[in-house]
C-alpha cells in the first residue's frame, strides 16, 4: 500500500488525467449496474402485457434506451481509457526521467556494485509496469468494488433470501490468497531476473572484442540461456499459480449461476417470493456480480506487477547520496586554483583497516604544475577523486582558495576543474561534438586550437570527414591513444583554472607521449592553469614544480626531480626503474 501511495503521489501532475479516468470508469460501472434492470423490464412486459401493440411499443422505448445506454458506455470508455492512458504514459516518461535524475545526482560510489543493464531495467521496464497501475489495475479494482457493492444492494433488495445463497462461493475465492503473494514474489524475482540478463548483454556487447579473441562465445552463450532459462522458469511459475487460481475462481463464481437457476427456479414455482422477470434479472445481475470477483485475480496481478516494479524504482529514488551537497553551500565563482589537503584520510568502506589515504597534507600555490606518482594501488587516481567530489574525504578537509569544497555548490566546484581520466569515455557521435562537450556554443576555432594543444589535429584533420568523424560507441573508432588526446582536447576547451590528468599519457606511444609532455609543458609554462598530473611514467612529471610520492596511501616524500633524485628515496627507486636519465 505505501508503494501505491508512493506512485500516486508522484503521479499529482497528472491528478486530473486520472479523476477523468476514474470518474468516466465509475459512469460506466453506473451503466452496467442500469442494463439489467431495464432487460428486466423487458422480461415483465412479454410475461404481462397482454395488449400486443402496447407491448410492441414499450419493447421499442426499451431498445431505444438500450441503444442510446450503449452509445453513452461506449463513450465513456473510450475516454476512460483514452485519457487514462495518456496520463499514464506522460507519467512513466516523467518518472524515467526523475529516476534518470536521481542516477545522476548519487556519487560514484554508488554505482561501484551496480550493473549498467540492471539500472537501465529499473529505467525502462520497471516504469513501463506502472501503466499496468495507473490506467488499469487500480481504477478497475474500484470500479469492481464500486459494481460488487451496488449489485450487492441491488440483489437483497430484490430477494435477500436468494442473495445470501449467492454469497455461499465468495469465500472459496479468497482461499486463493495465498497465491497472489506467491505471484507476487515471482513477479519480483522475474523482474531481478531480466534486469539480470539486460547487465549481462550489455557487458557482452561491450566486451565482444574479448569474447572472440578468447573463442568464449559457447560460454557466453550458455550464461545468457541460462539467465534467460531462470526469467522464463520463473514467469512459467507464476502463471502456474496462475493456471491454478483462475479456474478455481471461474468455477466458484460459475456456481453463483446454478445456484440461482437452482434455488430461485424453486422459489418461483412455489410462489415463494419471486416472479419470472425478477430471477431473469437476478440471473442477469449475477454475472454482473461475479465479473469483478473474476477479474481480481487479473487486476491483483497486475498490481503485484506493478508493486514490485515500483519497489525497485521507489528504492533508487529512496537513496540518499554519499556526497550531499550542504544547504548552507555557496556558488564558488571562478577560482583561482590554490588547493590545500588537510591531514586527509579516505576509505571506500566502514572498515578502517581499508583505508586508502592517510594523513595527507599538502598545499599548491595557484598556476603550479604539482605530480603525484606511486605504485599502482597506492590511491592516486582517488586522491584525484576527492577534489571534484566524486567522493568525500573519510576525515580531514580539502580546500580551493581557503575555502573548504563542502562549502561550495556542486556545480561551482565542478566547474572550476576539468578532469582527463586514465580510462576514457567519448560518447557516440563526431570528434567535435566531443570535444564541445563541456561547452557545445564554443567556436570551431576554439575547438580547433584545443585539439593542437592536445596533439590530436593533424590527425583529424587527415580524416575524411575531419571533426565531423563519428567515433562510435565509446570511442570505439580511435586508439586508445587517440581517445586520449581527445579527452585533453575537450578538458582544456572548458578552460577551468584547475585541470587534473589522472595517466593521460597510459594509452599512447612514444611519439604520441612526447607530444602530450609537450602540450602539458606549454599549459604548465603558461601558468594560466592549476596542473595536477597523476602519472607512472615519470617522463611526464620531470618539469613538475613539486612532485608529490605516494606508498602505502600516504606521501613518502616531495620536492622536484633535483630535490627527489638527491634524496636517494622511493622516487629515485622508480626513476632508476624506468631507465630515465636527467
Amino acid at each position: 500500500m505505501k508503494i501505491l501511495i508512493k506512485i500516486y503521489a508522484h503521479a499529482s501532475k497528472y491528478k486530473l488525467h486520472i479523476t477523468i479516468a476514474a470518474i468516466t470508469t465509475l459512469l460506466v460501472t453506473g451503466v452496467n449496474l442500469i442494463t439489467p434492470r431495464i432487460m428486466q423490464n423487458m422480461v415483465k412486459v412479454l410475461q404481462t402485457e397482454t395488449d400486443t401493440a402496447v407491448a410492441q411499443q414499450r419493447l421499442v422505448q426499451i431498445a431505444l434506451i438500450l441503444l442510446a445506454i450503449f452509445v453513452v458506455r461506449a463513450f465513456l470508455q473510450f475516454v476512460s481509457r483514452y485519457v487514462g492512458h495518456y496520463g499514464a504514459w506522460h507519467y512513466i516518461s516523467e518518472m524515467r526521467v526523475k529516476v534518470y535524475s536521481q542516477l545522476q545526482r548519487l556519487s560514484i560510489g554508488y554505482y561501484s556494485d551496480k550493473q549498467t543493464g540492471q539500472l537501465m531495467s529499473r529505467v525502462i521496464n520497471d516504469t513501463a509496469n506502472f501503466e499496468m497501475l495507473i490506467a488499469h489495475a487500480v481504477p478497475d479494482m474500484v470500479s469492481g468494488i464500486v459494481l460488487f457493492v451496488g449489485v450487492t444492494i441491488i440483489l437483497f433488495a430484490t430477494n435477500a433470501t436468494l442473495a445470501l445463497f449467492t454469497l455461499i462461493p465468495v469465500p472459496f475465492i479468497l482461499f486463493t490468497r495465498p497465491v497472489f503473494r506467491k505471484i507476487r514474489r515471482s513477479h519480483s524475482r522475474a523482474q531481478e531476473y531480466i534486469a539480470e540478463l539486460n547487465a549481462q548483454l550489455q557487458d557482452n556487447f561491450s566486451g565482444i572484442k574479448e569474447i572472440q579473441i578468447f573463442n568464449r562465445q559457447d560460454a557466453e552463450e550458455e550464461r545468457i540461456k541460462s539467465q534467460s532459462d531462470k526469467h522464463a522458469n520463473t514467469l512459467v511459475k507464476m502463471l502456474l499459480y496462475s493456471a491454478v487460481m483462475h479456474p478455481i475462481i471461474e468455477f466458484a463464481t460459475s456456481m453463483g449461476n446454478v445456484i440461482v437457476v437452482g434455488v430461485g427456479g424453486y422459489l418461483v414455482l412455489n410462489n415463494m417470493g419471486m416472479s419470472l422477470d425478477e430471477i431473469v434479472g437476478f440471473l442477469l445481475y449475477i454475472s454482473v456480480f461475479y465479473a469483478p470477483v473474476g477479474q481480481a485475480s487479473r487486476l491483483i496481478e497486475d498490481m503485484q506487477s506493478g508493486i514490485a516494479s515500483g519497489e525497485r524504482v521507489f528504492e533508487i529514488l529512496d537513496t540518499e547520496s554519499d556526497v550531499e551537497e550542504s544547504p548552507h553551500a555557496c556558488d564558488a565563482g571562478t577560482l583561482r586554483g590554490e588547493i590545500e589537503f588537510r591531514d586527509v584520510d579516505f576509505n571506500y568502506g566502514s572498515d578502517e583497516s581499508e583505508t586508502v589515504l592517510k594523513s595527507i597534507s599538502f598545499r599548491i600555490p595557484e598556476k603550479k604544475m604539482y605530480a603525484v606518482i606511486g605504485a599502482t594501488g597506492v590511491g592516486k587516481t582517488t586522491l584525484a577523486a576527492l577534489l571534484p567530489r566524486f567522493y568525500d574525504v573519510t576525515s580531514g578537509e580539502i580546500l580551493i582558495d581557503g575555502i573548504n569544497i563542502k562549502d561550495m555548490t556542486l556545480t561551482s566546484l565542478r566547474r572550476n576543474i576539468s578532469i582527463v581520466l586514465q580510462d576514457v569515455f567519448l560518447f557516440n557521435g563526431s570528434i567535435s561534438d566531443n570535444i564541445r562537450y563541456a561547452d557545445p556554443e564554443v567556436s570551431d576555432d576554439e575547438v580547433i586550437n584545443a585539439a593542437k594543444t592536445a596533439c590530436i589535429h593533424d590527425f583529424i584533420e587527415s580524416l575524411p570527414l575531419g571533426y565531423d568523424t563519428v567515433v562510435g560507441e565509446r570511442g570505439m573508432r580511435l586508439s586508445g591513444g587517440q581517445k586520449q588526446r581527445v579527452s585533453i582536447a575537450r578538458s582544456l576547451l572548458r578552460n577551468s583554472p584547475i585541470l587534473i590528468l589522472d595517466e593521460a599519457t597510459s594509452a599512447v606511444d612514444t611519439e604520441t607521449e612526447r607530444e602530450i609532455r609537450a602540450a602539458v609543458q606549454r599549459i604548465a609554462g603558461s601558468q594560466s592553469k592549476t596542473l595536477i598530473v597523476i602519472a607512472h611514467r615519470l617522463s611526464t612529471v620531470k618539469q613538475a614544480d613539486c612532485i608529490i610520492v605516494l606508498k602505502d596511501g600516504m606521501i613518502t616524500e616531495s620536492g622536484t626531480h633535483s630535490e627527489l633524485m638527491e634524496k636517494g628515496g622511493v622516487y629515485k627507486n622508480l626513476v632508476e626503474i624506468q631507465s630515465i636519465k636527467d
